[in-house]
């Protein structure tokens, strides 16, 4: 290879990490068919947060958990909004997942609209999504997608991440996440912030 063709694949590999820097960490072929977003716009917990603070109010940061989660889990400091993606039936059992059934919130999408208007935001504003570790965010972005939104986001390690396969924490959510990153995040809850359907 000449020198001439050495530059040009040097000028070519700078505005592929150029794009990647952009897009964020995370190379969309890694990510598991449970939490792909069809825009490919991933971010993991730490660059949520350093989004969230650089954008301040003009994103909003959505924790598509359970009220339930939230309550017993934590919340993220930056979290602009708890609007459910699903919610729980504590009348029904699934026995598959060895916990109570889940089903869709037929309310996201209309309390998503309300929280983006009285923000002053829209359909083009960044909205980034989070839940436990990445599957249901992903769902939320994809339906607010197929609504129109167009710069939505999931948290793909979520709040509390991915579970460990091997060594002290085998089987436990300790491999990435909000919480496992050391960032904010409270037990404190912010009635403003909580969803009351």
């Amino acid at each position: 290879m000449n020198k001439k063709h050495l530059v040009g694949l040097a000028f070519i590999l700078s505005l592929s990490q150029i794009a990647v820097a952009v897009a964020g960490d995370i190379d969309p072929a890694t990510v598991p068919a449970s939490k792909q977003v069809s825009n490919n716009n991933y971010l993991s917990a730490k660059e949520a947060a350093a989004k969230m603070q650089t954008l301040g109010n003009k994103a909003l940061m959505i924790d598509v958990r359970t009220q339930a989660e939230v309550e017993y889990v934590g919340e993220a400091d930056p979290v602009s909004y708890n609007i459910p993606y699903m919610l729980n039936d504590y009348n029904t059992w699934d026995d598959k997942n060895g916990r109570y059934q889940m089903s869709p919130n037929s309310g996201f999408l209309s309390k998503m609209e309300d929280v983006i208007k009285a923000a002053g935001l829209n359909k083009e504003s960044t909205i980034i999504l989070m839940c436990r570790s990445g599957d249901r965010s992903a769902g939320a972005a994809n339906l607010m997608i197929k609504a129109g939104y167009t710069n939505v986001y999931s948290v793909e390690d979520g709040f509390e991440g991915d579970i460990a396969k091997e060594g002290d924490h085998k089987g436990q959510r300790a491999v990435n996440g909000w919480k496992n990153a050391g960032l904010p995040w409270t037990y404190k809850m912010n009635k403003k912030v909580m969803y009351l359907d």
